[in-house]
């Protein structure tokens, strides 16, 4: 039978996944894989979890769609309950989509339409950073700062503006984490004050950067002098936790970390657990009693938001990882799988950066460590990394441009929540192999 699929890479074969258990994928002809970045940094809880696969058939068995702009249903009213109660903040309200662009998109249009509702519509900007990434929809795209995923629809984005990311290993403000005095926060600081707070509706950042950065923790006050900017000049904060939330950095979000309550929190990936597409937006107290007091409606929205099949799974798999102690066990282990990731540095010079915080690693290549100088973007060193990764049965996440936006190559590493101290071994053997044949 003739292939009609159109791929992502046309002059790529791609093995047919035929079996999923845990962290290992078996493809039609018998090869098995592990999934060292659990698919796109997203399944969370490893594949093929019978009590979400339960919970998926039970659901169907009784309500396969409910139209959220008519009817609720008892799945997503559960779920919300219990993100708004893992939430920062007071009074969370939540609502669904089917993935991380679409809940970007609810953000970005509810932080414009908030200001509205408090009768001042001058405020409508969004402030992001370069080398982030927040979603390929146009709106999310044009969010982003990813150079190379912008390019080719440049002429089609929407005039957000951008500051400085937090880039440690390769500072723009040339300071290492020693000297480091937030210039990059303080660069967000002057891109609101540039462009008048009065036309600023919010700024939205991911906690921790993910694909455009290869992981970039943010240095120790970031967040909290950006919570003390945006309460300031009365500008929300969103936090694009697509990637680093549902327990990834080995807290439920990953802001946490920095005891910071954002206005607004998009999530995916994880929260669906890859047994089903599903999307969050959750809301402080103060914006729901925004529309509440005033125009009483806040009607955006997608076909499948609020998906009772889709809450029911996301609602298992959210219980799954608290029942199982799916946090601790995130951050037990995080030491463990950083310090195999290290033991690989001597070995190789080119790996110039191991960072990572729970089970969220990248590693990032240069060709000259002591100078931190990137390989050209022409030597394609991430994809030579990710494809003999993939031809040795090890899946690794690609991260490109992750110096300056244009050079830059890395790898995530973040393996399911429930890995196990041998799980990380194995995909660290695995991985050593894979760099000696490729820079050996």
């Amino acid at each position: 039978m003739q292939d009609r699929l159109f791929y992502p890479y046309l002059n790529k074969t791609y093995p047919e996944i035929v079996k999923a258990e845990g962290m290992v994928l078996k493809d039609s002809e018998g090869k098995e894989y592990l999934d060292a970045c659990s698919g796109a940094v997203s399944s969370n809880i490893g594949h093929g979890v019978p009590e979400v696969i339960e919970a998926i058939k039970k659901e169907l068995d009784q309500v396969t769609f409910t139209h959220r702009f008519k009817f609720t249903n008892a799945p997503a009213r559960q779920l919300a309950g219990l993100l708004a109660d893992l939430a920062p903040g007071e009074d969370n309200r939540v609502t669904f989509v089917s993935g991380g662009a679409e809940a970007v998109e609810y953000a970005i249009k509810l932080a414009r339409e908030y200001f509205i509702e408090l009768g001042r519509p001058s405020k409508y900007k969004v402030v992001s950073r370069w080398q982030s990434f927040h979603g390929n929809s146009l709106g999310a795209l044009s969010a982003g700062g990813s150079v190379s995923r912008r390019k080719r629809y440049s002429p089609m984005l929407l005039d957000f503006p951008h500051a400085a990311p937090h880039n440690c290993y390769h500072c723009p403000f040339g300071q290492e984490r020693s000297s480091c005095r937030l210039e990059c926060a303080r660069d967000l600081e002057q891109v609101i004050r540039r462009e008048g707070a009065e036309n600023i509706a919010a700024v939205i950042c991911e906690p921790v950067v993910g694909s455009s950065l290869c992981v970039s923790v943010p240095p120790p006050g970031y967040w909290p002098l950006l919570r003390d900017i945006c309460d300031r000049y009365d500008v929300l904060l969103i936090a694009d936790e697509v990637m680093s939330g549902v327990g990834r950095t080995g807290r439920f979000f990953a802001l946490e970390h920095w005891e910071v309550a954002p206005d607004i929190i998009a999530l995916a990936k994880g929260l669906g657990g890859c047994y089903i597409p599903l999307g969050a937006a959750v809301l402080r107290g103060k914006i729901y009693r925004a529309f509440k007091n005033n125009s009483g409606s806040f009607a955006h929205g997608h076909t499948f938001g609020g998906n009772p099949v889709a809450a029911a799974a996301g609602l298992e798999v959210v219980t799954y990882i608290l029942k199982n102690k799916l946090l601790e066990n995130t951050r037990n282990l995080e030491n463990h799988l950083l310090g195999q990731l290290r033991s690989l540095q001597d070995k190789y010079p080119a790996i110039g950066r191991i960072e990572g915080i729970g089970l969220f690693a990248g590693i990032e290549f240069v060709r000259d460590r002591s100078t931190r100088r990137p390989f050209d973007p022409s030597d394609n060193i991430t994809d030579a990394v990710v494809d003999t990764a993939l031809e040795m049965g090890l899946v690794l996440y690609g991260s490109r441009g992750c110096a300056d936006g244009i050079s830059g190559d890395g790898v995530i590493i973040a393996p399911p929540l429930n890995v196990s101290e041998n799980d990380i071994d194995a995909i660290v053997q695995r991985f050593d192999h894979v760099l000696a044949r490729v820079f050996l």
